[in-house]
């Protein structure tokens, strides 16, 4: 089966003058609100900016100001897939581009799928959102089958899911092993901060 994603054909993206030139979270909220008609799509969207905040804070010990960066990559990463599929990440980047934003938020986005765009991953933002991007939407729809939803869910009935091919079969266990080879972190751990830190986005 062909990718019907075409490669960027480029790994630099923005304008170092740029650097820590950023969207206010109304500005992003806004343009998830006009580029993001689907509600399923925007909680995932919203869903990985929660978490890849949480991770900067949490596990890399980086300011607000820092997080805010992880946080806009993860929420505007899939901000053209509905509209645009088969230009998806090229978009979403000439926009951010032409808004001047800081090119590490931009390598970011354009990083979040290597084998589709043909960015590899280089900086630890860049290696979070490839790892919580698949895993994240996979233990959205795990969640989605419980009677209970996220609470009580552990990373043991996650793992079990992951070697279920039938089961959300549309993600692909190649990307997420491959993520994780990247990160340092072991994939339970990784499951579990994502558990706990989206379990609570509308």
């Amino acid at each position: 089966m062909v990718d019907p994603i075409q490669p960027l054909g480029r790994t630099i993206f923005g304008n170092p003058e740029n650097i820590g030139n950023v969207l206010s979270k109304d500005e992003a909220m806004n343009l998830l609100q006009e580029w993001v008609p689907n509600e399923k799509l925007q909680l995932h969207m919203k869903q990985v900016g929660a978490v890849m905040k949480a991770w900067a804070i949490e596990k890399e010990n980086l300011s607000e100001e820092e997080a805010h960066k992880w946080w806009l990559a993860g929420l505007l990463h899939d901000a053209d897939w509905e509209k645009y599929p088969n230009n998806h990440c090229r978009v979403i980047i000439e926009e951010l581009e032409r808004r001047n934003i800081d090119p590490a938020i931009i390598h970011c986005i354009a990083s979040h799928g290597p084998k589709h765009f043909g960015v590899q991953p280089q900086t630890t933002m860049d290696k979070m959102i490839y790892a919580f991007d698949e895993l994240s939407g996979f233990i959205h729809a795990a969640a989605l089958i419980r009677p209970t939803r996220y609470e009580g869910m552990d990373t043991k009935s996650i793992q079990k899911k992951l070697k279920t091919p039938s089961f959300a079969a549309q993600v692909s266990r190649e990307e997420i092993n491959d993520a994780i080879i990247r990160v340092d972190a072991g994939l339970d751990e990784v499951i579990l901060f994502i558990i706990q830190n989206q379990k609570g986005i509308q």
